[in-house]
């Protein structure tokens, strides 16, 4: 029984793109060919990406999946290969993945644990597996697994009990920002209970709010990781198992960063960069205000795409000060992107002028300050629709918690990089950003934060201050805390009912809002899905 060479195929395949994942998938057949690999192993439900979700239900896009899967059958010599794709049997869909050999299938496995919790909705389009999958080659028993499976006992040991002295597991694992931390305790798990080592091939990109953060592993016999693949890069990783032992050698694996805003960053520059390209754009624009929103998302948006593809736009009303103007210029010079200014100011009298009447007996509110939201939501689209430039948001996830936003205004956007953010979590992403180069003036990381809409206005007028709310929200969002616990943690029971009261009341504004990078348990869209109708308050129990 002689060493075993690995290909692991940590590539990004795009959601519904069969005819193009097929030729992605022969090209690295022909790499791994050449590294003089035995087995090639591709993420799960390559030939698809993953999510597909409702493109499942169409019957011609399951032809397509299994034509696609017979050619690259076809072409599939000197070399075994792992596949992963969906499939049609008897009327019943599986997620599955294919052992081929020599232009012959070898054996195929189903699914088994379908994950239907956070982002994922496998049971709605997938039957489960009961059967394991263990073949032979060069005389090591390989057993295969299907990412969840690998989360749950039962198919491990239902390998391990077939023979397997090898687990193999295509994964389609998107990140979170403590999922790192939860993959090595369930691979010590697997490893605890069989006393068997472990290849996790992971999908990288990203696909909608979702990055899928690659990272793919090799993990011993003692449940220790051997290697780990790079961030949010593809490549081709090479390895040799010794089955003797089960130990592994990785060929030029690049390890990903250990620090976590460094990790933060990446995943928040490719969900920006992968939505933006595989939607059909390069070049992006939004409002450039001189605060540390705007600020981030101009760094985040130049080192994803590059300066010149980013187009910035300062929008001045009565109520800009100076310094807004000065800071949000010398940003755009500092990293090279077009920058130009269009005031509000007239267009923001005339609808003043029209509504003088019907406003004429009630006092000036938080309506006049939306106006000019919504004004330059208005000036954005425009500069978008002429131009065809996808349009960012800017919000934070502090802000669109409590409604500290204007629906089509400040909101209005295709896409919302920080959406997952804190405004914590904003400011310390904006200070490691330039501990790498300057990229954001001092100045706008250290005024208080303000939305410019009223003389003298800052946003603690409104809110409690943002280290107090966002450990609130991040208990009582993230973490499904009660009022009740919260308090108990040390937290002022008025402000804590106030700022809940606020997340449940803006629901309708967050259904609303565009698509963004989700780096949580529980961002915003897919993850966290309460009604908009809805008469449940928290603590009226």
């Amino acid at each position: 029984m002689g060493e075993l060479r690995l290909a692991l195929a940590q590539y990004d395949f795009l959601v519904g793109d069969v005819p193009g994942n097929l030729k992605k998938a022969l090209a690295c057949l022909g790499r791994a060919r050449e590294a003089r690999a035995d087995l090639l192993i591709f993420p799960e439900l390559t030939l698809t990406g993953y999510p597909p979700e409702d493109l499942l239900l169409r019957p011609g896009f399951m032809r397509q999946v299994h034509d696609g899967l017979a050619e690259f059958t076809r072409a599939v010599q000197e070399l075994d290969v792992l596949i992963g794709h969906p499939w049609l049997e008897h009327g019943v869909r599986y997620n599955s993945v294919s052992w081929l050999r020599d232009g012959r299938l070898l054996g195929r496995y189903h699914k088994q644990a379908l994950p239907n919790y956070a982002v994922f909705d496998e049971a709605r389009y997938f039957a489960p597996g009961d059967q394991p999958l263990v073949l032979e080659l060069k005389g090591c028993k390989l057993g295969v697994l299907i990412c969840e499976d690998a989360w749950k006992a039962a198919p491990a040991r239902q390998a391990a009990a077939a023979g397997a002295q090898l687990l193999l597991v295509p994964n389609a694992s998107p990140y979170r920002d403590d999922k790192q931390e939860d993959r090595d305790q369930v691979f010590a798990e697997r490893s605890a209970e069989t006393g068997l080592p472990l290849v996790y091939c992971n999908l990288v990109g990203g696909q909608d709010e979702l990055v899928f953060d690659g990272r793919s592993v090799l993990v011993g016999p003692d449940g220790r990781c051997q290697a780990q693949g790079p961030l949010c890069e593809e490549a081709l990783l090479l390895a040799d198992f010794n089955p003797s032992d089960g130990s592994f050698q990785a060929h030029d694996w690049a390890s990903p960063p250990t620090e976590q805003l460094s990790e933060l960053y990446t995943v928040l520059r490719c969900g920006l960069r992968d939505y933006v390209h595989k939607n059909g754009f390069r070049e992006v624009v939004f409002g450039l205000s001189g605060g540390i929103d705007s600020a981030l998302t101009l760094a985040l948006a130049a080192d994803a795409l590059g300066p010149e593809q980013v187009h910035c736009v300062m929008m001045p009303s009565r109520h800009t000060s100076r310094l807004s103007l000065d800071l949000a210029a010398e940003q755009a010079v500092l990293l090279g992107a077009d920058y130009r200014t269009l005031s509000i100011e007239s267009a923001y009298e005339a609808l003043l002028g029209e509504l003088a009447e019907s406003f004429a007996a009630v006092e000036a509110d938080v309506t006049e300050e939306n106006l000019q939201a919504r004004i330059r939501g208005n000036l954005i689209m425009a500069l978008s629709n002429k131009f065809g430039w996808l349009p960012l948001a800017t919000s934070n996830k502090s802000e669109l918690a409590v409604g500290y936003s204007t629906i089509y205004g400040d909101m209005c956007g295709g896409y919302s990089p920080l959406k997952d953010c804190l405004k914590t979590r904003v400011y310390a992403l904006s200070r490691y950003r330039n501990s790498l180069s300057p990229a954001i003036p001092e100045a706008v990381i250290e005024r208080p934060p303000s939305a410019e809409l009223r003389p003298d206005q800052v946003d603690q007028d409104s809110l409690p201050p943002y280290e107090v709310m966002d450990a609130v929200l991040h208990r009582f969002v993230d973490l499904d805390w009660s009022i009740k616990d919260i308090v108990a943690a040390g937290f002022e029971e008025a402000m804590v009912r106030r700022v809940a009261g606020l997340v449940l009341i803006n629901e309708y504004k967050r259904r609303q809002g565009s698509p963004g990078t989700r780096i949580t348990s529980r961002g915003f869209g897919r993850d966290r899905r309460y009604p908009i109708t809805s008469g449940w308050r928290e603590g009226r129990s």
